[in-house]
């Protein structure tokens, strides 16, 4: 997703409804999912290949075929239902919407109250490395009450199906939280969920204390300042990945039914569509497994295949690209911090996300991609530590 193009979100319909019948939720996947899943998987129709090709046609072919043997042959999702199942986990009704989420609770009386949420194309399982890095601390550290929402059309939230409802999202999170007991609170977010992130803080300053983001959204127009050579350098980047990876947001944006009903039946095709993200946006190397597990890899993946959600994640896509008015990137006034991991699909520099936001912290990471609640855990985990416990006075 480009951060300069790819400006979400949208027509807002007011959300008034609050959180309500919030009941505990156990992932119990039945047995006759898992035996169609394993029946298509051995009746995969294999294209070929352009010799030689890699990746440099898309998913690699020798790879997906290794992925998909061991998806058949020796992932136990039971066993990665039940490291799951091993977070609180709850459903609760807001408007017309069912909303899953996952609330880890600190020991500490003191934690502070965040929201964290994904991106495409991660689910929910993406955030879940947080939880004892956030929730765990010694005496005089801030930690956090972490709630870890399935945006809408993803996991085990409802599909909607009303155009623009993408558009919603942030109100849908502050019902979350306040009917969470958090009227005040903190908020963290990648990919879609940073531009989730950002307009909390835009549109709900009396109730987001700050934000920390991991990419930052934005444009410059021809009535603004002009581009430094930094910000010069950084379109320049962004035009060329929009030439060489944006296909995916075109397709997803414009014709995202008829993507869907492919990679809604067949799990080799869904695991191609996302494996390429995961191996193309990670700090990897282009060797994949060495940022994730085969099993991180196929949870996610799973997660898409037994919720059906596939074609439901991409509807933002459209609804950004059809929408008769966009909400436009007026300043972020509440505090923000900014994470920059440079395996990213751009590294925007600080001036560029300060036309928008209230950069108060700005980090350079080391190391690490577009995934990083699951690429590098720690380093997400103790830069969001340090600047919201700085804002809370820890």
């Amino acid at each position: 997703m480009s951060e300069h193009v790819y400006k979400l979100i949208l027509v807002s319909h007011a959300v008034t409804a609050e959180l309500v019948d919030v009941q505990p939720f156990r992932i119990a996947v039945g047995e006759e999912t898992l035996d169609d899943l394993r029946r298509r998987l051995k009746l995969t129709r294999w294209t070929d290949e352009v010799a030689g090709a890699g990746w440099d046609y898309g998913t690699s072919l020798g790879y997906l075929k290794e992925l998909c043997a061991y998806w058949l042959e020796e992932f136990d999702w039971r066993a990665q239902e039940a490291k799951l199942n091993a977070f609180e986990h709850f459903v609760g009704r807001i408007g017309e919407q069912r909303i899953h989420f996952v609330l880890a609770r600190s020991a500490h009386g003191d934690a502070l109250p965040l929201i964290a949420t994904h991106g495409w194309p991660s689910t929910f399982f993406e955030m879940l490395k947080l939880v004892p890095r956030l929730t765990e601390g010694s005496s005089g550290e801030a930690t956090f009450n972490l709630v870890i929402p399935s945006m809408p059309g993803y996991g085990f939230s409802s599909r909607p199906t009303e155009r623009y409802f993408s558009a919603n999202v942030p109100e849908l999170w502050r019902a979350l939280m306040e009917g969470l007991g958090y009227p005040r609170f903190y908020a963290h977010g990648g990919d879609i969920g940073g531009g989730i992130t950002a307009r909390l803080g835009q549109r709900h300053a009396d109730a987001v204390l700050g934000i920390h983001v991991t990419n930052v959204y934005g444009s410059i127009d021809k009535d603004d300042p002009p581009p430094s050579d930094a910000e010069r350098r950084y379109l320049e980047q962004e035009e060329t990945w929009l030439q060489e990876e944006w296909a995916y947001g075109d397709i997803q944006g414009h014709r995202p039914q008829t993507l869907s009903y492919g990679l809604n039946d067949s799990p080799a095709g869904l695991a191609a569509w996302i494996v390429e993200k995961y191996r193309a946006w990670s700090d990897c190397g282009g060797d994949v497994e060495s940022a994730f597990s085969k099993d991180e890899l196929l949870t996610n993946i799973t997660l898409y295949w037994v919720t059906q959600t596939i074609g439901s994640s991409f509807r933002p896509y459209w609804d950004n690209n059809h929408n008769p008015q966009p909400f436009p990137w007026v300043p972020i006034t509440v505090p923000t911090a900014v994470a920059v991991f440079p395996g990213d699909l751009a590294q925007p520099p600080r001036e560029f996300a300060e036309r928008s936001y209230n950069v108060q912290q700005w980090t350079e990471m080391p190391r690490g991609g577009h995934f990083a609640a699951l690429e590098q855990p720690d380093l997400l985990a103790a830069d969001i530590r340090q600047f919201f416990g700085e804002l809370a006075g820890h």
